[in-house]
């Protein structure tokens, strides 16, 4: 299957898709034709959109090569960590339940970056790095640039159930171990992102 790229921005996404595809989460079909991510992106921010935009196009990854040239790209790195009792850890920030993550900084690997953001943001000690999960894409906006933000996810493990220490400087609220049972507050107060990746998993 030709490779498709999914593009959050706030509560809405943008999928690049090839014509041959059928995309049941289709809302808005959108042409390729000279198209520019910034005016779209500002138009959802400014309307509060929250729905899908769909471009289909012959060569979804050339598109995406091309939206890397109009925003400022920056690498990130997190994961999805699962204590000795089988419950996940969260992170309050800014009001909306979050996974930890971080940006990459000069010369560390993806992987590194991850347990590092992980244990700084949560006061924990990873014991095992596993595989990585997914890697999302995000658009936001920051100081009046646009900025796509890649993000690796990694599954990781800590044997016990060790107490967790939010960082505050980085206006994490709450850090908080969940049970799969009791998502249902975490789903109904997080970002579009965050709610998908924990539909993959299950």
């Amino acid at each position: 299957m030709p490779q498709i790229y999914k593009i959050y921005m706030n509560e809405s996404a943008l999928i690049l898709t090839h014509f041959d595809n059928f995309y049941p989460e289709a809302v808005q079909i959108i042409d390729d034709q000279d198209f520019d991510i910034k005016p779209l992106f500002q138009d959802i921010v400014k309307k509060g959109l929250q729905k899908n935009f769909v471009l289909e196009t012959n060569d979804p990854e050339a598109l995406f090569q091309k939206i890397l040239t109009t925003v400022k790209f920056i690498k990130a790195a997190g994961g999805l960590v699962e204590n000795g009792e089988s419950d996940y850890l969260f992170i309050k920030r800014l009001g909306k339940w979050d996974l930890p993550k971080g940006k990459v900084e000069s010369g560390e690997k993806m992987r590194e970056a991850a347990v590092r953001e992980v244990e700084e943001e949560c006061g924990i000690a990873i014991d095992n790095l596993g595989k990585k999960i997914d890697s999302t894409y995000h658009i936001y906006s920051l100081r009046g640039d646009i900025i796509l933000k890649k993000t690796n996810w990694y599954y990781m493990k800590v044997n016990s159930v060790p107490g967790l220490i939010p960082q505050i400087e980085e206006d994490i609220s709450e850090a908080k171990w969940i049970s799969p049972k009791n998502m249902a507050p975490i789903m109904s107060n997080t970002y579009p992102l965050i709610r998908d990746l924990i539909r993959e998993l299950k």
